[in-house]
């Protein structure tokens, strides 16, 4: 996004409005740090600029910086789903499409947060040591598109690129939790420059308990006892 300096009386009323903190006024002039904004279009959408002059200029929907705009801009939809935001229905909607089976773990490992953001390479932390042990990421998954599947190595188009946030997804049999569960914790902690939360997404085993609390448990990792239920209200796509 930019300003037209001409139209801009430097008000500073679209200052809190950024996420990313990336509008400053100078000499009367409000300005968009260019490297920080993550063409999320709130400036034009939801700030009442009296003069209305912020505009988006052609190359946000250029190829590299489209990236920001789609990951960044929730009225924006992913060409390779066909979702917006994160691209991705992730657990929201398992119990209709069944992603994640029974004996099987769901991984949401989601990078940057609003006032954060991230670039698209911090995603490397933990995609190149998960793809040394043969991790199949999530094709349905926009941020997938992004990488060398077979390294986890970001494409060098879009390295640099600043977005709000994106999910590393994927899924494994249960049997391999422990040793995928301690490499995630270990990238956790070489995370630099933003943040990544990780969640989980696992059936109810038939007795009603949840199959890795245990296996977390004993790893010593600490996990809220909330979480996002799938209640089933939706027409299933598979019984698996």
């Amino acid at each position: 996004m930019k300003v037209d300096l001409e139209k801009c009386i430097g008000c500073k009323k679209c200052i809190p409005f950024c996420p990313q903190g990336a509008i400053h006024v100078e000499d009367k002039k409000a300005f968009i740090d260019q490297e920080e904004c993550v063409e999320c279009g709130i400036c034009v959408r939801q700030i009442e600029c009296p003069r209305k002059a912020f505009y988006e200029p052609e190359e946000v929907r250029q190829w590299p910086r489209s990236v920001r705009k789609v990951f960044g801009d929730p009225t924006e939809k992913h060409e390779s789903t066909g979702v917006r935001g994160r691209g991705t229905e992730e657990v929201k909607t398992n119990d209709v499409t069944g992603r994640v089976k029974r004996g099987e773990v769901g991984f949401a490992l989601e990078f940057g947060r609003p006032s954060i953001g991230c670039r698209v390479k911090d995603v490397e932390v933990v995609t190149i040591p998960l793809a040394k042990m043969g991790i199949e990421f999530e094709p349905c998954n926009p941020l997938t598109s992004l990488l060398d599947t077979e390294t986890g190595i970001v494409h060098d188009d879009v390295r640099n690129e600043k977005i709000l946030s994106a999910i590393v997804e994927f899924k494994i049999p249960e049997e391999r939790f422990a040793e995928v569960a301690a490499t995630v914790y270990d990238a956790a902690q070489h995370c630099k420059g933003t943040v990544f939360s990780w969640g989980l997404v696992v059936r109810y085993a038939e007795d009603g308990t949840i199959p890795v609390t245990k296996t977390l448990d004993k790893m010593g990792i600490k996990y809220p006892k909330n979480a996002k239920v799938n209640v089933g209200l939706g027409r299933p796509l598979t019984n698996a």
